[in-house]
C-alpha cells in the first residue's frame, strides 16, 4: 500500500489527491426524502433471530464463525445452509467504528478469504477502525457447497468438454453447447434446493442477519467487481440500514439482471465487458504505436494491424512449441485468453505487448535465438499456470458456484444453441472478446438452467438511499465497463461516480488519490468533489525497454501496486492456466 493511503487523516479528507473540494454526507432535505426498507424485506430478515456467533481463533489472526440461516426467508423456519464468516478485529477496538464488510467479486469469491488478506491491502487506517468481515456467499467456498454433480467423475464428464478459454470452430461449439445443456440440467436438479436459493438478494438477506450478529445497526461495505451488485442490492433492498457503501469495478444491476426488454440478449450484450476489454487493448496498441520501439516491444510496424495477423494465423492453425518438458499447443482461444488476463493487471500495457511479441517471434522469427527465447519464456509462463491447483480431488465446486448465482439472478435466452450466433454476433461487436466473454452465461440457457429462485430481486434501481453510495470505475477496466460505472451511478440517486484512469481490474490500490478517496468516504462518510478523476500510477510504455540483447522481448516488471485478491471470471486459457 503506498504510504500516502497508510497515513490518511480519520479526521478528515487531508490526504485526497483530487481535483476540488469533498463534500459530506446527504442533506436533511434528501435523507428525508429517501426510501426505507419494504414492510416485507424487513418480515423476511427480522423474523429471524440474530445468530449468536460462535468464534474461534482461526488463521493465526482471525477469527471464525459459521452459522446457519433459511434457504428461504419466505419460510424462516424451513430448511437451513451454513454460512461461513471471518473477521479481523480492528487494532483501536477503543475507537472502533464498526464492522467494514468485504466481498471479491465473482461470483463465487471468498468473502472469507479476502478478509483474511486484508492487512495486506488495506490502508492502515481502515484495519485500526474496523473489524474486517468477510462472508462467503451461500454455495460457495467455507460456506455449504453447492454440488451439480453427485461425483467428480460425473462433473468431469462435462466439464472436461467445456475446459477451453473458448470454443472455436463448429466442432469445439456443438461440444460446448452439449456440456452447457448438460451442466443447467444437472445444477436443476442435483444442485437443488441450494441452486435455486443463490441469488444475490439471499445474499443480501445473510448479509443484513448478518449484519446484527456482529452488532452493527448499520452496514458499512467495499465490494469489488460482482461484490458491486451485491453492494447495489443492499442499498436498494435496504436503502436506510448502511452507513457507507463503495463499490469498486462496478457491474450496472440492470445490465446484469435484464429487463423483459433484453431478456433474449446474452448477458454481456447488456454489460459490454467484451467491449471494454477492446477498448483497453486497442488504447495499449495505439500508445505502443506512439511510443515506439524504445518503450514497447511490440512497436515494430503498426501493432494493431500485427495483432490483427497473430489472430488470424492462430484461427487459422494453431502454435506447437516443444521443449525436453514436454509439447504445448496455444490456440486462438488461447491467445485472446492470455491477453485478457494480462488486461487484468496494473501492468497491462507490457504484459499484453510481451506476450504478443513472444506469440510474433515464435509464428514469424526473426532470428533462431530470438525464437528460442520467445519459446522459453511462453512455456515458463504455461509450466507456472500449470503447477496452480487442479479441479480433480477433491470436488471443487468453482464453476457451479459461479453459474449458480449467474443463471439465477439474470435472464437468459431460451437455448444453448443460440449461442454460437450469438458469440459470432459479439465478436463483431467487440473483437477477439466478444466470444471470451460471452460463452461463459451459455449454462444459463432457461429451457436447461430451469431451476428459479422466487425470491430474486430484479429491481427497482433507483431507490433514493438514505446515505450515499460510492461508485469508483477504471476507465481501462477489461472486466467491469467504465460505462456501466457511469450507467450505475446515473441510475441510483444519492450515489456519486468516482473516476480513475488506472489500468487493470477495479481501482483500490492503484493511485493514492483513488485509494484515499475510498478511504476518507469509509471513514468519515465523506464524498470526493463529483466530477473527481484520479490519475492511475501506472501507465504504460514510459520507461525505456532494456537494452541488452539477452533480455529478449522483456521488459523489466514495473513494481506492482498492493491490491485486493478481486475474484472475477477469466477464460481458462493455456496462457491463464487450469489446462
Amino acid at each position: 500500500m503506498p504510504p500516502l493511503a497508510r497515513h490518511i487523516l480519520i479526521a478528515g479528507a487531508a490526504g485526497l489527491l483530487l481535483s476540488g473540494s469533498v463534500v459530506g454526507p446527504a442533506t436533511a432535505a434528501e435523507s428525508s426524502a429517501s426510501a426505507t426498507t419494504s414492510a416485507l424485506e424487513r418480515k423476511r430478515v427480522d423474523s429471524v433471530k440474530t445468530p449468536t456467533l460462535g468464534w474461534y481463533k482461526c488463521f493465526d489472526t482471525a477469527e471464525c464463525a459459521t452459522t446457519r440461516l433459511p434457504l428461504d426467508y419466505d419460510n424462516p423456519k424451513g430448511g437451513t445452509t451454513e454460512i461461513a464468516i471471518l473477521r479481523i478485529k480492528a487494532k483501536d477496538q477503543k475507537h472502533k467504528i464498526g464492522s467494514l464488510f468485504l466481498n471479491p467479486g465473482g461470483p463465487g469469491g471468498s468473502g472469507t478469504d479476502i478478509a483474511r488478506a486484508a492487512p495486506s491491502f488495506l490502508s492502515d487506517s481502515l484495519l485500526q477502525h474496523f473489524d474486517i468481515v468477510g462472508i462467503d456467499p451461500r454455495g460457495i467456498a467455507a460456506s455449504t457447497n453447492v454440488r451439480c454433480w453427485s461425483s467428480v467423475k460425473d462433473q468431469t464428464a462435462v466439464l472436461q468438454d467445456m475446459n477451453v478459454a473458448f470454443p472455436w470452430g463448429t466442432t469445439e461449439e456443438a461440444k460446448y453447447v452439449n456440456a452447457a445443456k448438460k451442466f443447467g440440467k444437472a445444477c436443476s436438479s442435483t444442485g437443488k434446493p441450494l441452486t435455486g436459493a443463490m441469488s444475490t438478494a439471499e445474499v443480501v438477506r445473510d448479509m443484513d442477519v448478518l449484519r446484527r450478529a456482529v452488532g452493527d445497526k448499520k452496514l458499512t461495505y467495499l465490494g469489488f467487481s460482482y461484490g458491486t451488485a451485491i453492494g447495489q442490492y443492499y442499498a436498494n433492498m435496504f436503502p436506510d440500514r448502511f452507513r457507507a457503501i463503495v463499490v469498486d469495478g462496478v457491474l450496472d444491476p440492470e445490465h446484469w439482471v435484464g429487463t423483459k426488454k433484453t431478456a433474449n440478449q446474452e448477458q454481456d450484450e447488456r454489460l459490454r465487458s467484451a467491449d471494454g476489454a477492446y477498448r483497453a487493448l486497442q488504447e495499449i496498441l495505439q500508445r505502443c504505436d506512439k511510443a515506439g520501439p524504445k518503450y514497447c516491444v511490440f512497436s515494430d510496424g503498426d501493432p494493431a494491424a500485427r495483432f490483427a495477423t497473430i489472430a488470424d494465423a492462430l484461427r487459422k492453425k494453431p502454435l506447437v512449441i516443444k521443449d525436453d518438458s514436454g509439447t504445448y499447443t496455444i490456440t486462438y482461444a488461447d491467445f485472446i485468453g492470455g491477453v485478457l488476463g494480462s488486461l487484468y493487471g496494473t501492468d497491462a500495457g507490457d504484459g499484453v505487448t510481451q506476450t504478443a511479441q513472444q506469440v510474433w517471434d515464435l509464428l514469424y522469427p526473426p532470428s533462431p535465438a530470438v525464437a528460442d527465447a520467445a519459446k522459453t519464456q511462453l512455456i515458463k509462463r504455461i509450466r507456472d499456470m500449470r503447477g496452480k491447483a487442479s479441479r480433480d480431488f477433491p470436488y471443487a465446486n468453482d464453476t457451479e458456484a459461479f453459474s449458480g448465482v449467474l443463471c439465477t439472478d439474470a435472464l437468459h435466452p431460451a437455448d444453448a444453441s443460440q449461442w454460437p450466433a450469438l458469440m459470432a454476433k459479439a465478436d463483431k461487436r467487440a473483437p477477439y472478446f466478444g466470444r471470451a466473454w460471452g460463452w461463459s452465461s451459455a449454462p444459463c440457457a432457461r429451457n436447461t438452467w430451469t431451476v428459479r429462485d422466487e425470491d430474486a430481486y430484479t429491481g427497482p434501481w433507483t431507490t433514493r438511499t438514505a446515505a450515499p453510495v460510492l461508485v469508483v470505475g477504471a476507465k481501462w477496466d477489461p472486466a467491469t465497463n467504465y460505462d456501466d460505472a457511469v450507467s450505475a451511478a446515473k441510475r441510483l440517486p444519492n450515489s456519486q461516480l468516482l473516476s480513475n484512469t488506472n489500468w487493470g481490474h477495479t481501482s483500490y490500490g492503484t493511485s493514492d488519490c483513488a485509494t484515499n478517496a475510498i478511504d476518507t468516504y469509509l471513514l468519515n462518510a465523506i464524498l470526493p468533489a463529483k466530477g473527481a478523476l484520479c490519475e492511475g500510477k501506472y501507465q504504460p510504455f514510459t520507461t525505456p525497454l532494456p537494452t541488452d540483447p539477452g533480455a529478449a522481448s522483456l521488459r523489466a516488471a514495473p513494481v506492482q501496486p498492493v491490491r485486493p485478491p478481486v475474484a472475477a471470471p477469466l477464460p481458462i486459457s493455456v496462457l491463464n492456466g487450469n489446462r
